[in-house]
């Protein structure tokens, strides 16, 4: 059982495909010292932002990510090597369909009571006044609507299609966020009121890493920290890449193999390099492990979990409430 006397904290989880199960390690840690009140993620921070949403303590967060079978989630649209996949990057924009890892989270969700966004209402009284209705959630997934050229928040952006926020699931919205482009087939979201519909993609392509999502806009001080948790530093020499095989390909698509990761891991790296958003946000050394290596061994998942977890001790043993509130937002000394 978790400590009672644990403080309130949100969280806003950076995406990364496979380079997320270090994400596990990090939030375990996190919660021997703090509850979480609302959480964010985009692309594989979304996958576990949405089972933090529901409640979930060290031990079962530990115990629900070790059930997905990694080496499932690339799945195929037909049991023909090499052929399907091309096939279906052809004809349906993506080399994988994704059905494993979707109905994976539905059906891990269900077993923990959370089916739609509705299950995951939050409603406080002392929370930002301006918070619309449709901004109420314990979770917050990031999406790319590349129809309409925007980022999308989901459940709060669900209205903007005449959809109910209440009556989504949870999981589609989770698996638009992953639809890595090219990688897993993008998504389709219907406006209610028009019938038009759009393709939805990997939220990472427009914010990666929206640490700023539950910040106040009115005056006042907020009540509890935000912390932010991220994947890697792009500034590294490693290589960034979706496709499996790089090498192969002819240079036009690995320019765009190029183009489409360094999208996805680099769009928020200015934002954070700002001294108060690296003041409360840290991140945990994934060097090593490609985005989409999904054939991952059990080894090297745990030397993932492991180094999450040693980040985010390092990042709490720094880290001061008061000190953050004095130096980034104002607040007299205490």
């Amino acid at each position: 059982m978790p400590p009672p006397d644990r403080l309130p904290a949100d969280l806003v989880l950076e995406g990364g495909g496979v380079k997320g199960v270090a994400l596990v390690g990090a939030a375990a840690e996190l919660l021997g010292r703090y509850r979480v009140e609302r959480v964010a993620g985009s692309s594989a921070g979304a996958l576990l932002a949405a089972f933090l949403a529901t409640g979930l303590d060290a031990a079962g967060v530990l115990e629900r990510a070790a059930r997905l079978e990694y080496d499932r989630v690339p799945d195929a649209w037909a049991p023909v090597p090499v052929v399907a996949p091309a096939i279906g990057l052809l004809t349906r924009s993506g080399l994988h369909p994704g059905r494993y890892v979707t109905e994976w989270v539905r059906r891990e969700l269900a077993d923990l009571g959370v089916h739609t966004f509705g299950d995951l209402r939050r409603d406080d009284p002392g929370d930002d006044p301006a918070l619309a209705p449709s901004q109420r959630y314990r979770l917050v997934v990031t999406a790319t609507d590349v129809t309409r050229g925007r980022l999308l928040r989901l459940p709060w952006d669900y209205h903007e299609y005449g959809l109910d926020p209440d009556r989504q699931p949870v999981a589609d919205a989770v698996r638009a966020s992953l639809a890595i482009p090219y990688f897993f087939a993008p998504r389709t979201l219907r406006d209610a009121r028009t019938g038009r519909r759009s393709t939805l993609v990997d939220g990472g392509v427009l914010s990666n890493f929206p640490v700023e999502t539950f910040d106040r806009t009115d005056s006042a001080t907020p009540r509890w920290p935000t912390f932010g948790i991220g994947v890697g530093d792009t500034l590294s020499d490693e290589d960034v890449t979706i496709f499996p095989g790089r090498a192969l390909l002819p240079p036009p698509l690995r320019l765009l193999d190029s183009l489409v990761a360094t999208t996805i891991t680099a769009r928020d790296r200015a934002y954070l390099a700002r001294p108060c958003v690296r003041r409360r946000a840290f991140s945990i050394d994934t060097s090593g492990t490609g985005l989409t290596e999904f054939d991952v061994g059990e080894a090297e998942r745990a030397r993932l979990v492991a180094s999450g977890a040693a980040a985010a001790r390092g990042f709490l043993a720094g880290w001061s409430w008061p000190d953050y509130l004095r130096e980034c937002r104002g607040a007299p000394p205490g």
